[in-house]
């Protein structure tokens, strides 16, 4: 509802029976006096030389958006955007990227496919149309890629991760992929260490599907081309990265203080109980420093999709969850009591999360969201109360069936929902009812969190319950595990495209929902990869390190 029909809701208190329970819970709280946080990382003259280096570096960035030094300024916002500060330099990108689409006649005949794969890459990706037929160029007549591009190594890389936006129907660019991927993976034996690793780190950490600011040091480590002012952008990286380590690790304190004083951990004691990762997926997605409050805030929404589906997956019995739903979906606390105790705290919890989060977007963009907030939860608690009353049958869904219930119940979209209207743009009633309406974007990029999560490679979940792969393999008689999981990898593949296609077309979502949403659909295949490498330990040592005394 807009602001001029605030009153049509109201926000209800904490009932007496959830208020006595969290002034129990107040006795086992962390007290703020045993959480620190680090020092703050640099000193005053340092953060003056600090500031006098961005400065200067967007004095330098300015220079390059001249048609002179076009491909030089790509160079540097691709060195920027993998180091992970282009926060410190929005507009002097923009001005490069606009500078470069308006060339983009008189770059007609380039033939590096560097250059033509990066501008390609950077242009599309901030949303300026960019066809896929200037790779056409690079092929011979018999329609394939010419043989000398096999040597050009930096030429393949660039190819590889321009060949990630692709869209439907771009058959050239799947072709790319699948091309460079080949020989770059033939290569990757046969280089000297350094082109070898940043051969396997182009295969293995696509820049737009990975956690650049894990990955921005390798990038410098592994950087093809020797630049002046390579040694001021990793300062400044360096620099940049300390600080808002820092920042995050504040952030931590504050969500780690709610969750200790909220006290579920200690009712419901068979449920996770991991603060950390449920605030690294907001660091990891959320990564533009100025949305602090929405990392808070988001927070708790993603602690609770936890909670709750413990509780499916755990506790409930099948009539109990029933009931459960019943309830969540009238969003009816007068039958809270009606509940056993462990889902009617949780659900006076929930009531009183909603509301804040609904009180605080009403005073800060004039919005009362809670009528849309409530209807993603009930939609949550629909998609759990499905898959238990298939596990309680026994009977395998269709892989469809499976698959569209799966991606409400990832949780995904009912975080998102809740994210936009923290973020607070673009909340027109025309837009809400577009978000209410399960648009792609979002969809989409469930869809991809869902099918990298049943691939089965996240040792924490509960073994219990389906997976698509299962489904698919039942559904199609097939004997092959390594089969199916090609045709989920493929699943995802296709997903990106129409993801891809989302970011290109018209839609009321602004460009930093559009990212998170990116960012979300990106990160999946690096926290969901604990056997090769723990990025989420990697990930909760960061925000926790120095928090504890």
């Amino acid at each position: 509802m807009a602001f001029s029909m605030i009153h049509s809701f109201t926000f209800s208190s904490p009932t007496p029976l959830a208020k006595d329970h969290f002034r129990l819970a107040k006795h086992h709280k962390l007290h703020s006096s045993s959480l620190k946080s680090s020092h703050f990382p640099v000193t005053d003259d340092c953060r003056r030389k600090y500031e006098d280096k961005l400065k200067a570096f967007k004095y330098i960035l300015i220079s390059k958006s001249t048609k002179e030094d076009a491909f030089q300024g790509l160079l540097m916002v691709d060195a920027i955007q993998r180091l992970d500060v282009e926060h410190h330099f929005e507009e002097e990108i923009d001005a490069i990227i606009l500078n470069n689409y308006n060339l983009i006649p008189s770059t007609h005949h380039d033939r590096d496919l560097y250059e033509v794969a990066l501008r390609f890459r950077l242009l599309r990706q901030e949303g300026y149309f960019m066809p896929a037929g200037v790779f056409d160029k690079f092929k011979d007549e018999k329609g394939k890629f010419k043989h000398e591009l096999r040597d050009d190594i930096r030429g393949l890389m660039s190819l590889h991760e321009a060949s990630q936006l692709s869209r439907e129907g771009e058959d050239i660019l799947d072709e790319a992929r699948g091309y460079s991927y080949e020989i770059l993976n033939s290569l990757a034996t046969c280089l000297d260490s350094p082109k070898a690793k940043a051969v396997e780190n182009a295969l293995k950490h696509s820049h737009l599907r990975s956690l650049q600011k894990f990955m921005g040091q390798k990038f410098i480590m592994n950087i093809v081309w020797q630049n002046g002012w390579v040694n001021e952008l990793q300062e400044i990286a360096t620099l940049d990265f300390k600080i808002i380590q820092h920042q995050h690790q504040q952030e931590f304190v504050h969500v780690l203080e709610w969750w200790e004083e909220l006290g579920l951990s200690r009712v419901l004691t068979f449920a996770r109980d991991q603060p950390a990762k449920w605030y690294v997926w907001c660091v990891a997605a959320l990564t533009d420093p100025s949305l602090s409050q929405q990392r808070i805030d988001l927070f708790k929404p993603i602690a609770f999709v936890y909670l709750i589906d413990d509780i499916f997956d755990e506790y409930g019995t099948l009539p109990d969850l029933i009931l459960f739903t019943e309830i969540v979906s009238r969003w009816d606390i007068a039958a809270a009591g009606q509940l056993p105790d462990c889902m009617r705290i949780c659900f006076e919890a929930l009531d009183n999360v909603t509301n804040e989060i609904s009180y605080k977007v009403y005073k800060q963009h004039g919005w009362n969201p809670l009528e849309s907030l409530r209807k993603s939860w009930a939609s949550l608690f629909n998609a759990y109360l499905m898959e238990a009353r298939w596990f309680a049958s026994g009977d395998l869904p269709s892989a469809d069936e499976y698959l569209k219930n799966g991606i409400v119940s990832s949780g995904l979209p009912m975080v998102l929902v809740h994210f936009f209207f923290l973020l607070g743009q673009g909340t027109t009633e025309k837009n809400v009812e577009f978000l209410n309406g399960n648009p792609s974007m979002i969809t989409s990029t469930a869809k991809i969190l869902r099918l990298w999560n049943d691939l089965g490679s996240a040792k924490d979940e509960n073994p219990d319950g389906y997976s698509y792969v299962e489904c698919y393999m039942k559904e199609h008689q097939i004997s092959s595990a390594e089969n199916a999981r090609n045709h989920v990898l493929d699943m995802i593949a296709e997903t990106w495209k129409k993801l891809n296609d989302e970011c290109l077309v018209q839609n009321p979502f602004s460009p930093t929902f559009t990212k998170v949403c990116l960012n979300f659909a990106g990160i999946m295949p690096l926290m969901y990869s604990y056997d090769e490498i723990p990025h989420l330990s990697i990930l909760e040592e960061y925000v926790n390190k120095n928090v504890r005394e």
